[in-house]
C-alpha cells in the first residue's frame, strides 16, 4: 500500500514537472512570438510608405498610357494640318494667357476644335489662371465638356478640374458642393494623378 502511495507520489511529481517545463515552454513561445509580430509590424511600417511609393509609380505610368491614348484619338478626328494649329494656338495660350491673342486662340479652339485633347487642356489651365466667375465658367466647362482630356504626364482634366473647383467652392462658403467634388475625386477617380506624379486624393486630406 505504502509503495502504491509513493508510486503514485512519484508520478503526481513527475507529471507537475512535466507540466511545469511545458508551461515554461510555452511561456518562451509565447514571448518569441509575440516578439516576432512586434518586428514584423515594425518593418511593415518602414516598408508601408516604400511600397505604395512604387504602387503610385505604376499608377503613374498607367495614367501617362491612357494619356498617349487619348492625344492619338485626335488622329482620328482631325487632318495633320488641323493637329499643328490646335497646338499652336495651345501653346500661344500657354505663354502668355493674359493676352488678347490667347482670348482669340481661346475661341478658336473652342468654335473649331471643340473634341480636341489641346481644347480640354487650355481651358483647365484658364480655370487655374483665371478668377471670379471666369474662373468658374472655364472649370465647369473642362468637366462637363473636356472632361476625358488629359496632359501628357497623364493628368486627367475631369478630375483635376474638379479638385480646382472643389477648392474655390469651398474658399466661397460652398462646402457641400466643394464636399461633393471631393468624394468624386475620392471615389470616381482614385487614381487620378497630379503634375507632380502624386494621387490627387492626396490633396484631399485636411480639405473635406
Amino acid at each position: 500500500m505504502e509503495h502504491t502511495v509513493k508510486k503514485w507520489i512519484l508520478m503526481a511529481a513527475l507529471m507537475a514537472g512535466l507540466s511545469a517545463g511545458a508551461r515554461a515552454d510555452d511561456g518562451i513561445l509565447l514571448q518569441r512570438i509575440v516578439s516576432l509580430e512586434s518586428r514584423l509590424t515594425e518593418l511593415e511600417a518602414k516598408l508601408a510608405p516604400v511600397l505604395e511609393e512604387e504602387r503610385v509609380k505604376g499608377v503613374v505610368k498607367q495614367q501617362k498610357a491612357l494619356a498617349r491614348e487619348r492625344m492619338m484619338m485626335d488622329a482620328e478626328i482631325y487632318q495633320r494640318h488641323d493637329l499643328n494649329i490646335i497646338e499652336k494656338l495651345y501653346q500661344t495660350i500657354n505663354e502668355d494667357w493674359t493676352s488678347e491673342n490667347a482670348r482669340k486662340a481661346v475661341d478658336i479652339l473652342n468654335e473649331r476644335y471643340p473634341r480636341a485633347n489641346r481644347t480640354g487642356c487650355a481651358l483647365l489651365y484658364l480655370g487655374q489662371m483665371t478668377s471670379g466667375n471666369e474662373q468658374l465658367d472655364h472649370l465647369k466647362a473642362a468637366i462637363e465638356r473636356h472632361g476625358g482630356c488629359r496632359y501628357d504626364d497623364g493628368v486627367q482634366v475631369g478630375a483635376y478640374a474638379r479638385l480646382y473647383l472643389a477648392m474655390r467652392l469651398k474658399k466661397d462658403g460652398k462646402h457641400e458642393d466643394a464636399a461633393e467634388l471631393f468624394e468624386e475625386i475620392r471615389t470616381a477617380f482614385p487614381d487620378a494623378v497630379d503634375h507632380k506624379g502624386q494621387l490627387l486624393t492626396i490633396h484631399l486630406k485636411g480639405m473635406e
